[in-house]
């Protein structure tokens, strides 16, 4: 396929899950831009199809695999099924994720659950179909989508920092265990212009002053980042350029955890 990249990812068969819209999507793109067959995971299966249209359109190959992350039976299917359309498995991304705002005497337990089922959870199943194989073959790569909430406290939001506070250490975890076979890292997004941030943005009760103190909680760089910019730092750790990199968190943020204002 014609690319501008340096084909990093050439001969890899890559699963990112919530690859739908956001940062999974512009990953997957770039995933197979970069030369990787990719499986694109998403609870709805719109987005995902339309996820491998713009690969295939590009001259990628990738498919679509309808799945609920939460789920263990699913997330073992969407493994399942990738290793049965492309023969293997090399870079799990668990990238799907949730958030619901409300303090915690105030947030349902139903919302908790979601927002841990989703965030974390899912990086506990996926992880667990997919080593396996890893282990079967001698080598895999999983990269965990976490926050830069899983460093620093935001107001209202206790089920996402503390879903992302155990994907950061997850990953360490895992890196410890699963060494030297598999390369276990994750990214720490700072505030990125996703549907799901632009929808959170909208329903918010002054969604001018919403964006600004978003824009300027990226603090050096002060704005979004774009979906494809986080990519980019996913890809890094996917590829043999981060050979030597595991149980690391990489900061994507423009700035935000640099301190105070």
């Amino acid at each position: 396929m014609a690319t501008a990249g340096r084909l990093r990812l050439e001969g890899k068969i890559a699963l990112i899950t919530g690859a739908g819209s956001g940062i999974g999507q512009a990953s997957a793109v770039l995933f197979a831009s970069e030369g990787a067959r990719v499986a694109c995971v998403d609870l709805i299966a719109e987005g995902g199809e339309q996820t491998v249209a713009m690969i295939r359109d590009e001259g990628g190959e990738a498919i679509s695999i309808q799945a609920d992350v939460r789920q263990a039976a699913d997330a073992q299917r969407m493994v399942d099924s990738t290793l049965a359309h492309f023969g293997g498995l090399d870079v799990l991304f668990n990238n799907a994720g949730t958030g619901v705002f409300g303090r915690v005497h105030e947030l349902d337990e139903s919302d908790w659950d979601l927002v841990l089922d989703t965030n974390l959870k899912s990086v506990y199943l996926g992880s667990k179909a997919a080593i396996p194989q890893f282990l079967k073959q001698g080598h895999g790569n999983i990269v965990n989508t976490a926050s830069t909430f899983a460093l620093i406290a935001y107001p209202n939001y206790p089920a996402y920092c503390a879903s992302k506070g155990g994907v950061l250490m997850l990953t360490k975890q895992m890196a410890l265990d699963y060494g030297p076979e598999i390369r276990v890292n994750c990214i720490c997004p700072g505030a990125t212009e996703t549907p799901r941030l632009r929808r959170s943005v909208a329903q918010s009760p002054d969604p001018v002053e919403r964006e600004r103190r978003l824009v300027e909680s990226n603090r050096a760089l002060r704005r979004w980042a774009q979906p494809r910019e986080i990519a980019h730092a996913a890809l890094f750790l996917a590829s043999d350029d981060a050979s030597f990199v595991t149980g690391h968190a990489l900061y994507v943020d423009g700035g935000q955890t640099l301190g105070p204002a």
